[in-house]
């Protein structure tokens, strides 16, 4: 049974007794590392894997993980990240490494026809800020971009990022969204990614392409997610509105290696699960546990809603077991590392909107 609507004992530390990371070296080195499970899944999956879509917050380190496992697994296979690299340096970085880096904007058709042969690809690409403004922009990159790739890797094994927000708004009492719950999204930008999965779903039976669709919602480092917007909001003393009351996350290293075993359940149709955490949490507790840490008094605003974008990780978890780092240990090294100054990426969630206008 899967953990509702409470905040978890906070350890002292993660995994072993791992510290907080010190540095972003040892933050990116354990957000990258493979489990076993990962080495399993693609142990008996040969070939070069293309990670489409790398150069975002949580593509490099995907794309780390992945070719760790290759090293460790022996194989001298590809691991190839495409991306536009808008970031300042994110392909030196993947390049040292050893991950190879093509820059492609995979919005040229022609470009993506020309990306390297591969057996193995991640489609991570998408745009979902600034689609109250450019929403053309956005159907473009969650829809059309999808048809190109899907045409460009016809017959091979595909993971697919989503999102949660395909879902409705659901009762913050009842765990959250199934899989298996018709989507009902709110708003254009996930009404577009529920494109984004139909264009992948057609690709996918016309062609026999296996594929694993997974709905994320939401991944948390030290350095950007729900839980760095909600402790950074009460280190400086920001009102932290509750009306969106109840969220689900995810540290973002177990988040890379569940999405890397997902190679292993790719199927035609597709394979669809939600990756995030076995909990519904209080933002509100968040925000009082996140005071304690810090030695503030947060500044709650609004009333919760009866209802919120939830996610119910029953299936991740029976997959692949309860996430290897506690919501407690997160919200820990989260007041730490920002206590001492460490860098954030200044990319709010926005998780407190509820009519999906971003």
């Amino acid at each position: 049974m899967v953990q509702r609507r409470v905040m978890p004992a906070m350890p002292a530390s993660g995994p072993a007794g791992d510290p907080a990371p010190n540095t972003e070296d040892d933050l990116e080195r354990r957000l990258a590392e493979p489990t076993p499970a990962v080495l399993d899944a693609l142990r008996p999956l040969g070939g070069d894997l293309v990670v489409l879509g790398a150069g975002g917050k949580m593509g490099p380190t995907w794309a780390r993980m992945a070719r760790r496992a290759f090293d460790l697994l022996g194989r001298r296979d590809r691991v190839i990240a495409v991306s536009r690299f808008a970031s300042p340096g994110a392909d030196a970085a993947l390049r040292m490494g050893h991950v190879e880096t093509i820059r492609c904007d995979l919005s040229d058709h022609a470009a993506v026809r020309v990306l390297p042969e591969a057996p193995l690809v991640v489609f991570m690409a998408g745009q979902k800020f600034g689609t109250t403004d450019a929403p053309g922009a956005t159907w473009m990159m969650n829809t059309v971009v999808p048809a190109y790739v899907a045409e460009r890797y016809a017959g091979a094994r595909i993971i697919a990022f989503s999102t949660g927000n395909v879902y409705p708004l659901t009762p913050a009492a009842g765990g959250g969204a199934r899989e298996d719950l018709p989507p009902a999204p709110v708003g254009e930008y996930a009404a577009s990614c529920l494109g984004r999965e139909r264009v992948l779903e057609f690709a996918s039976r016309r062609d026999g392409t296996t594929m694993a669709i997974v709905r994320l919602n939401y991944a948390v480092e030290l350095r950007y997610g729900v839980l760095v917007d909600i402790v950074r909001a009460v280190l400086r003393g920001d009102p932290i509105d509750v009306r969106m009351g109840y969220v689900n996350v995810i540290w973002q290293g177990d988040a890379n290696a569940r999405a890397l075993q997902c190679f292993a359940h790719a199927a035609s149709p597709p394979f669809v699960i939600n990756i995030t955490g076995g909990e519904t949490l209080s933002v509100r507790d968040l925000a009082e546990h996140a005071g304690r840490l810090l030695g503030r008094t947060p500044r709650i605003e609004g009333d919760e809603a009866p209802d919120a974008l939830l996610s119910d990780a029953s299936r991740s978890i029976a997959l692949f077991g309860p996430p290897a780092v506690s919501v407690g240990q997160m919200m820990a090294w989260i007041a730490d590392w920002l206590q001492r100054g460490g860098r954030v990426l200044d990319k709010p969630t926005h998780f407190q909107e509820r009519r999906g206008a971003f």
